[in-house]
């Protein structure tokens, strides 16, 4: 029987920072504290790097770095759901997505199932483009809970999302910066305007 790998759990940013032996650890640290920073390693020295030598390595990589804006909307006589992103480096629009989705498995779940479809088109975006680090502003909390494992994935939209930004996290490094819906933020409004205009609103 295969015992799954010994992890580190470090945490940059929360209550208290360090590197913690088991999630449940971490997770007290990070839960409910704003802007928190943490991500599990292999290895104490890689937990260790994370945690001292990232601004070196954060600052080498700045270029290949990219924010997305991501929301979702739905329209219930369509019983569809659309997905707006805004890709934005230094401060230009990179890219539009305003796409319309019917996966019945996902349309319960309504305007959230846009937004996660955004967020999963962000982070591929950067994935096929080779691009490193991800700011990621979304309104709905799940966008982050669900993939830090905080939320507990008890749907087929939430389950496939998770198991997405799982396969893609080693590549990747995602920030997740929670906006205000509606809070008069340009690109906020831009991505759901889009995520509006894949189903006719």
């Amino acid at each position: 029987m295969n015992l799954s790998k010994k992890k580190f759990y470090a945490v940059r940013k929360g209550k208290k920072t360090g590197i913690f032996n088991t999630w449940n650890e971490c997770k007290i640290q990070v839960d409910g504290y704003s802007g928190a920073e943490y991500k599990s390693f292999t290895t104490i020295d890689e937990a260790k790097e994370y945690i001292e030598g990232n601004k070196v390595i954060i600052s080498k990589n700045q270029e290949n770095s990219i924010e997305a804006y991501v929301d979702g909307s739905y329209e219930h006589s369509l019983r569809a759901y659309g997905s707006g992103v805004v890709m934005i480096k230094d401060n230009i629009v990179q890219n539009t997505y305003s796409i319309k989705g019917e996966d019945e498995s996902l349309v319960s779940m309504r305007n959230v199932a846009g937004e996660i479809e955004a967020a999963k088109i962000a982070m591929a975006y950067c994935i096929s483009n080779n691009i490193e680090n991800l700011t990621l502003y979304f309104d709905y909390e799940g966008i982050e809970k669900w993939c830090i494992g905080v939320w507990k994935t008890n749907k087929e939209g939430t389950k496939e999302y998770k198991k997405f930004y799982d396969s893609i996290k080693d590549k990747l490094n995602v920030k997740f910066v929670k906006v205000k819906a509606h809070s008069g933020d340009k690109y906020n409004e831009e991505a759901d305007k889009l995520a509006k205009a894949a189903i006719g609103i």
